[in-house]
């Protein structure tokens, strides 16, 4: 195994830290063979040959109707139809390859024993979020967990993330956006919140456009990040 390598632009106040709110896919889980599985079908009821796991990737991050325009570009279909469909395949399928990404529900008991308060806010649609958490005996790790269809904006808005940090009662200062992407990244820093990012992920290229305060490279070195 590597050696930790923990890359700091900011250093973490982790004593003064109460809330992790942690991105879903490509940070807690990998979907990714599940979701390139399922445009799939979609391009293929249209005609379409199958895109590579490797490009899906890279669509991945904006919501389900930015992933299926993404993957659907240059094809004549009515996007509404389509991503009714995608949305009803996907259901079928999100649990047939999808996992949490080693380490991550040791680490999760970890830090909730160390007394952090979690939640998830995620611009995958609520429902399959919730599928997916509870499928995988994560749900009870979370306090909170929000949608791409919980509020009228998706990250990298901050408004959702400020309106997840009211219902929580914390203030940004306490709390720390975790996540895959410059997505992530961008909200926590529009919202006031420090930011952690994991390379491991969809989109760790997206740093060089928007640098979290504190990046890892493994999922052990979260809980370093932190203290633990």
């Amino acid at each position: 195994m590597m050696g930790i390598m923990i890359h700091v632009r900011r250093p973490l106040p982790a004593s003064k830290l109460r809330l992790l709110v942690w991105d879903l896919d490509g940070t807690l889980v990998d979907s990714m063979e599940d979701l390139a599985t399922s445009v799939n079908v979609i391009r293929k009821g249209l005609g379409r040959n199958p895109l590579p796991q490797a490009v899906v990737r890279g669509y991945v991050g904006g919501g389900a109707r930015n992933l299926l325009r993404r993957a659907l570009e240059g094809v004549e279909t009515d996007l509404d139809q389509a991503l009714a469909r995608f949305l009803e395949v996907y259901s079928e399928h999100l649990l047939d390859r999808t996992r949490a990404y080693p380490g991550i529900p040791g680490l999760l008991e970890t830090l909730e024993g160390r007394g952090f308060t979690m939640a998830v806010l995620t611009n995958k649609p609520l429902a399959h979020s919730e599928a997916i958490l509870e499928g995988l005996g994560l749900t009870r790790c979370f306090r909170c967990l929000r949608g791409g269809d919980s509020y009228p904006t998706r990250k990298p808005d901050p408004a959702g993330l400020l309106a997840l940090l009211a219902e929580m009662g914390t203030v940004p200062e306490e709390a720390m956006m975790i996540g895959d992407s410059d997505n992530d990244t961008l909200t926590a820093r529009r919202a006031g919140l420090w930011s952690l990012g994991v390379t491991y992920g969809y989109a760790p290229e997206s740093f060089a456009v928007a640098e979290p305060d504190v990046r890892v490279d493994e999922v052990e070195e979260i809980g370093q990040a932190l203290g633990l």
